[in-house]
């Protein structure tokens, strides 16, 4: 059975065939780097990250390309104001590209914390200034561009298809919200592709028009096509991205090259805060670091990054995510439940006797998978997958508590843990959901596994309990609970726990 995915551009879900047999171009729009990665860049690309790591886990061969925005993205997102890099910079008193540099290494240290494959090729915008500039040229020289006072402008009426991402007409769009009025444009909806630098503006290179810097919109589709060609794949971004950022990238893309740009557009919708977009605009937003550390008025504690994966994973990438610190400390939970499973796994595999798979348990993993693709397969319907790895995580836990499965058997098990639910190095891209790891060393005790120390206090609280001294007891579940361990004891006399 083949994937599908929801093509934005023909607002429907279809089977996906790439251009070129068994391998696959992917552009998603990367971050502008003024401050630090919060939860709605999460969102966005842990989305992307299982996009590329399931067609990996399909065979294709993937060149993923997602740029470093580092100059050109205006604090309008259109073409006026500031730049947004100059004005973080003049804030915190450094150089642009000192503070784009700081924000790009904070940015690729919280990806990899979520565990999210770095791309295969992470280009700067202030790197392809020649490519941007002969894009413009191109535009020009085509009749779809024109030059006014050392700035350059797409001429959207010379577009006819203009519009036909997010579905708006030329013809009705009007000055105000997101289109400003600007005495150098033939028409509001026009965009810039080159601004003319004021001499102050440290952000300025050389062009036939003048000293000025690329617009925002031309960065992504000079940079995409030098990587990928003139028509590739899919391109991917965030929804509030679709107008006006995407639209223009294909009104200048396929002007320029009279082709096709993308042939599939994938957006991932947003997470909110009480019902209001998440943003470094909107001044709502928690940065990642903070809810890794626990640092902000809305969280009660720290969080695990993987359990913030998990919380996005259990919300389809097309669905808002509303945030608040009750569902990270569910996705947390939840979180730690597998973790404990997998861990408890593997230690029962250790002492297992040598033997051959079950046959009954070579089925069942069998029909797991097969449901795990199903949903994998129907747009990237991560819920459900989710929801078929605690199928596994219930089979597991009933084949460690019976205490007889052989280590085939086992093993089996933690193999599919781990090609499903995440990679055989804990960032390995045959993985697919990432959520797995080979290694939990965070629980360890020095050179002991946390697991095999709360089982020596486990057997000494059933000691005491033997003995009839229960205040004991009470006092080892009581201290286990301070430090984050849950117990529960079983009708069968038999102790479980977990992290709480």
């Amino acid at each position: 059975m083949a994937i599908k995915l929801y093509n934005s551009l023909t607002r429907s879900k279809e089977p996906f065939e790439p251009l070129q047999a068994g391998r696959v171009g992917i552009y998603v729009c990367g971050p502008t780097v003024y401050g630090h990665a919060h939860l709605g860049h999460a969102k966005s690309y842990v989305s992307f990250d299982i996009l590329v790591r399931y067609l990996r886990y399909l065979g294709y061969s993937v060149t993923y390309v997602q740029n470093i925005t580092d100059v050109g993205h205006l604090t309008d997102d259109a073409d006026e104001g500031e730049d947004k890099i100059a004005a973080a910079a003049r804030k915190e008193k450094k150089h642009p590209m000192a503070l784009a540099e700081y924000y790009t290494r904070s940015y690729f240290e919280d990806m990899d914390a979520l565990n999210c494959v770095r791309p295969d090729i992470s280009p700067r915008a202030t790197g392809h200034i020649t490519e941007q500039v002969e894009l413009v040229e191109t535009l020009i020289e085509k009749g779809y561009a024109y030059v006014v006072n050392g700035s350059v402008y797409f001429d959207v009426s010379k577009f006819e298809d203009y519009g036909k991402l997010s579905g708006r007409n030329v013809e009705d769009m009007q000055a105000g919200a997101r289109v400003q009025i600007n005495a150098e444009k033939k028409h509001p909806a026009d965009f810039a592709l080159w601004k003319k630098a004021q001499p102050e503006h440290i952000m300025q290179w050389p062009s036939p028009w003048g000293r000025g810097f690329p617009g925002w919109h031309l960065e992504c589709s000079a940079m995409s096509m030098k990587y990928l060609g003139q028509t590739f794949d899919i391109h991917g971004g965030g929804m509030e991205n679709k107008f006006p950022h995407h639209e223009c990238e294909i009104a200048q893309s396929e002007a320029a090259t009279g082709v096709q740009f993308a042939r599939t557009w994938t957006h991932n919708n947003m997470v909110t805060v009480n019902g209001q977009k998440m943003g470094k605009s909107l001044n709502n937003f928690i940065t990642l670091k903070q809810v890794f550390n626990g640092v902000h008025e809305r969280l009660t504690r720290a969080y695990d990054p993987l359990a913030v994966r998990f919380l996005i994973l259990n919300s389809h990438y097309k669905s808002p995510l509303d945030f608040s610190n009750a569902a990270l400390f569910a996705a947390q939970t939840g979180y730690a439940k597998l973790r404990e499973t997998v861990l408890r796994l593997r230690i029962a595999w250790n002492s297992a006797p040598q033997g051959e798979v079950d046959k009954e348990i070579t089925e069942q993993l069998k029909q797991l998978r097969e449901k795990f693709e199903a949903a994998m397969n129907d747009d990237l319907n991560t819920p459900v997958a989710v929801s078929v790895i605690f199928e596994l995580v219930r089979l597991s836990n009933k084949l460690v508590e019976a205490g007889t499965a052989n280590k085939g058997t086992l093993g089996a098990v933690d193999a599919l843990f781990r090609e499903l639910g995440g990679g055989k190095d804990g960032r390995n891209e045959d993985g697919c959901l990432g959520i797995v790891k080979a290694a939990y060393p965070e629980i360890h005790v020095g050179d002991v596994l946390l697991p095999q120390t709360v089982d020596i206090v486990i057997n000494l609280r059933k000691e005491a309990k033997a003995r009839g001294d229960f205040r004991t007891a009470d006092d080892i579940r009581n201290r286990l609970e301070t430090i984050g361990i849950a117990m529960e004891d079983l009708p069968d006399g038999t102790t479980r726990w977990r992290l709480k």
